[in-house]
């Protein structure tokens, strides 16, 4: 019995050796290294579908900036940001890849800030790793083990989480599989375009006149804005930063014909995506590209805190509306976007058979 036991332990501590030597058989210093550029929202960064050979080292710098945002005519925000923008920058690497975070807090901040990535695995997300006073920088590394699509967001800790990720510091990750994403029936599936909406909640004081509120820095209306978020009712709910983002010359666009990918996120509260005369003809639930995605969606889900991912081939011209199908929201809060497609109209989907004219009500009686 105790010959079993020592072997069972001798075989225990060969798997482990065994185990630690695979874990550090990766030599980092060997990996190819990409720096990413990242772009501001909706655009996402440049980037391969399928990718060949081994991991890479993924470089991307984010630099937290205090910038004051104008939200709707009348209400300004204190936005706390990854680069300047409310969302953060998407970050697009494969299955395997190591991201390399550059995190920059310029002395002119006048707080502390850090990175909580959903996408990793270990230390609060990185957030443990990554905090750094105004005129600190820090490095973190950490492997894309999940594919996905996932939300980054800012989380120092205690009350300074909620204030940050409702002040607009979220981002998100988009962790492609190394030989591509999938369709329902395990095909390769390959998208034209690509987009990044980021939704965000804010919670904007007003006097006793109604009219929104101005602070001089982000900690000035902190106690305020917390204190009018636990009502859980937000005043503005908006994508990409501002009532009205991403539309007019802003508008999204693409053509007939053309397969388009919507990565949508929101780090506090869930949302209900709809694409107005569309469908998500591919919905990877929960963000997840391990599993099989959904199919003809009219509307789509994202769960609070968490990316997910939407696919959609345009067949007629026109504006589109994306929006949150929440309708208070969308038409009363701002959750709302245009998109631009070109091409032929194709009267066998859709034709007006009569045009509006003038209706006798007394006439139509007698008939």
């Amino acid at each position: 019995m105790i010959k079993a036991v020592q072997a069972a332990i001798g075989l225990g501590l060969l798997c482990f050796a065994a185990t630690q030597a695979a874990v550090a058989a990766t030599d980092i210093s060997k990996l190819p290294r990409v720096k990413q550029e990242l772009v501001p929202p909706p655009a996402v960064p440049k980037h391969d579908q399928v990718v060949k050979g081994g991991p890479r080292v993924v470089e991307v710098r984010l630099e937290t900036k205090e910038v004051l945002m104008e939200v709707a005519p009348g209400a300004n925000v204190w936005a706390l940001t990854f680069n300047g923008s409310v969302p953060a920058p998407l970050i697009v690497v494969h299955e395997g890849d190591y991201v390399e975070l550059t995190l920059v807090n310029p002395k002119e901040s006048t707080l502390a800030h850090n990175v909580d990535f959903h996408a990793s695995t270990g230390a609060l997300g990185g957030a443990g790793l990554t905090l750094v006073q105004p005129g600190e920088e820090v490095v973190l590394r950490w492997k894309a083990v999940k594919p996905g699509v996932f939300v980054y967001h800012c989380a120092p800790g205690g009350t300074m989480i909620p204030f940050h990720v409702i002040s607009g510091m979220n981002g998100a990750v988009m962790v492609l599989p190394r030989d591509g994403l999938k369709d329902a029936e395990g095909k390769p599936y390959r998208y034209d375009r690509a987009y990044y909406i980021g939704e965000q909640d804010y919670y904007l004081p007003q006097d006793d006149k109604g009219n929104f509120k101005k602070y001089d820095s982000p900690a000035a209306g902190m106690h305020e804005m917390l204190e009018l978020s636990k009502g859980l009712i937000p005043t503005h709910v908006v994508f990409n930063g501002a009532v009205g983002a991403i539309t007019g010359d802003n508008a999204l666009s693409a053509k007939v014909g053309e397969k388009v990918l919507f990565i949508h996120s929101q780090a506090n509260r869930p949302s209900y995506p709809h694409l107005i005369g569309g469908h998500a003809d591919l919905y990877w639930v929960g963000g997840s590209f391990s599993d099989t995605p959904l199919t003809s969606q009219e509307t789509w889900f994202v769960p609070a805190g968490s990316a997910v991912a939407a696919a959609y081939e345009f067949h007629q011209p026109g504006l589109y509306v994306y929006l949150s199908h929440n309708l208070i929201e969308a038409v009363l809060m701002g959750a709302a976007l245009h998109m631009n497609v070109e091409g032929e109209w194709d009267d066998d989907m859709m034709t007006q058979v009569k045009a509006p004219d003038s209706f006798d009500a007394e006439a139509a009686m007698d008939h």
